[in-house]
């Protein structure tokens, strides 16, 4: 079975809190494997040692709350370059407890105002995280697992193992053949991924996220998920990481987030975030713990004013919480629960574009149902009529060339097509398709863009629109078309740190408008029109450091 909550709890005495367990261990990665009994704890006088009961096997530091063991089926799998499991990296002298409540096991870490908690149930391959962060006294919020070397294959691109040559900030690697790797290239967005982990088809190790009620970024943020090097593997779960960030750091207690065991399979989908239910945690005294019945619902019977060949979300953000949920592809009809109470923005977004805005409250233990959400024909720029269009209105680079690329490598990589190259329009098609994804002031600024125009489309004026979602280093686009050039652009807010190099795309939606008047055009229509776009900002480096862009879609209005 690959779901670690469908193993039957088996029946065995408890070990009471403070029983005797032999030998004394050595803490840290190198400390003594355990073997699996009975469900209990015991003190080998440096950690904590739990018995699941099941064949999972944990120690936690009593001077740090470092997880220093992790023991299934008798294999010791935490631990490499001398370290240990834990929160953010580590968090030195703490005040470490454990309690027994009937077959659950809690241990609470208390280091400054942060509380971090361990827990485990009878006869379950899984161990309960949760994380509560009170304020800035520590600097970001992650829990990395750390995995030794050897014990799963690196078989996802990710990777970095044997990628010897540093190419960007120390995190960012070439291999031999000019592809490139880094723990930041993750693919996945939050909302794509429930689990992530590794298996050797009969041993699965996993972390399974939290529903990130207090992390900052939304359903799109991407981050770090795991890596492999030659020292041994990581499992991340990231809440905020300051990297690329679009929302403040929120506050409070998250969780929990699952370190889960399986026979091989994915965890049990009722692990997952939105299906986990912890009913036997609510008694614990876990600090800023709200069970169930503090609560509360947000329906929606349905979304009218959708393009069907997109995907929609909506999501729920404010200072305190973040929540969202996928709307019903046939009738935009959307459910999302287990929220706080509050009055959340309430935001509707074609594929990552917000194209409705609202303000909804929740309450606990009730459901607040909404009508159906209309839609306006203008917060939906792809409604607009246009001369000409390059890419689609949905919030992200998708279409463009070396787009897909770009979630899980470097911008040099060898795989990417020139980021060089002029466009056509009418030239046969494919105009998406070979306009870059990303534009750098050193790199590829000076875009030019060919089209024709009719006789009365030359004597008007026209609106013309670039729509980006995320800039590095303030980077924005200037135009010129044929003689006529744009003023500067103010820049939007945007994330403050590298995004285009590390496999995100991920920042504020913006849509820069022009309006460029008729005397610009060419009045011989058998002419082509010249768009030079190019990207301005007094700030970055070089290369792919220098100021850039991520490009959404771009048009000429009618």
């Amino acid at each position: 079975m690959s779901g670690s909550l469908n193993r039957p709890v088996r029946r065995r005495a408890f070990v009471l809190g403070g029983a005797a367990a032999g030998t004394a261990a050595l803490a840290g990665p190198l400390a003594t494997a355990a073997t699996a009994a009975a469900f209990g704890w015991s003190d080998d006088g440096s950690n904590y040692v739990v018995d699941t009961g099941a064949s999972l096997v944990f120690k936690v530091s009593k001077s740090n709350g470092d997880l220093t063991s992790l023991v299934y089926r008798g294999t010791e799998y935490q631990g490499y370059g001398g370290k240990n499991s834990h929160i953010e990296s580590g968090l030195g002298t703490s005040t470490v407890t454990i309690t027994q409540s009937g077959t659950t096991i809690l241990i609470s870490v208390a280091h400054g105002t942060l509380r971090h908690y361990y827990a485990a149930r009878s006869g379950e391959n899984n161990i309960y995280l949760w994380t509560h962060k009170a304020d800035t006294s520590v600097s970001a919020t992650r829990y990395i697992v750390r995995v030794k070397a050897g014990l799963f294959l690196n078989d996802e691109p990710d990777s970095y193992t044997y990628a010897p040559t540093v190419i960007e900030s120390a995190d960012v690697f070439a291999k031999p053949d000019g592809q490139t790797r880094s723990k930041h290239y993750a693919k996945r967005r939050v909302i794509d991924y429930s689990a992530i982990g590794w298996t050797t088809g009969s041993v699965g190790l996993y972390v399974v996220r939290s529903n990130h009620e207090k992390a900052s970024g939304g359903p799109f943020y991407r981050s770090l998920l795991r890596h492999q090097s030659a020292d041994g593997g990581g499992l991340y779960e990231i809440l905020y990481y300051g990297e690329n960030q679009t929302e403040a750091e929120r506050f409070g207690l998250q969780g929990p987030y699952v370190i889960a065991f399986t026979d091989g399979g994915t965890p049990s989908s009722s692990l997952f975030p939105g299906t986990l239910t912890t009913p036997w945690a609510d008694s614990l005294g876990i600090s800023g713990y709200v069970a169930a019945s503090g609560r509360g619902r947000v329906a929606g019977v349905g979304i009218s004013g959708r393009d069907t060949a997109y995907a929609y979300t909506v999501g729920l953000a404010n200072p305190a919480a973040q929540y969202w949920g996928s709307a019903r592809s046939s009738d935009g009809w959307f459910s999302i629960g287990g929220v706080l109470p509050g009055t959340y923005t309430l935001k509707v977004f074609k594929g990552e574009l917000a194209v409705h805005t609202t303000s909804v409250t929740v309450t606990a233990g009730a459901t607040t149902t909404l009508n159906t959400i209309a839609i306006a024909s203008s917060n939906d720029p792809a409604n607009a009529s246009a001369i000409w269009r390059i890419g689609t209105w949905d919030g992200t680079p998708a279409g463009f060339k070396n787009a897909d690329l770009m979630t899980y490598a470097h911008p040099s990589d060898v795989r990417a097509a020139a980021w060089t190259g002029n466009v056509v329009i009418g030239g046969g098609g494919g105009e998406t398709a070979s306009f870059p994804a990303y534009i750098w002031k050193d790199v590829n600024s000076g875009l030019l863009v060919y089209f024709k125009l009719t006789a009365a489309q030359a004597a008007a004026a026209h609106t013309l629109r670039i729509g980006v979602t995320t800039a590095y280093a303030n980077g924005r686009p200037q135009v010129t078309v044929n003689s006529w050039v744009s003023s500067i652009p103010s820049p939007p807010t945007q994330p403050s740190t590298r995004s285009l190099t590390v496999g995100s795309y991920r920042g504020n939606n913006n849509t820069f408008t022009y309006s460029v008047p008729a005397s610009a055009w060419l009045t011989d229509t058998s002419r082509y029109n010249v768009l030079r776009i190019d990207v301005v900002s007094g700030s970055g480096t070089t290369s792919y450091l220098s100021a850039g862009t991520s490009i959404d879609a771009l048009d000429l209005l009618a």
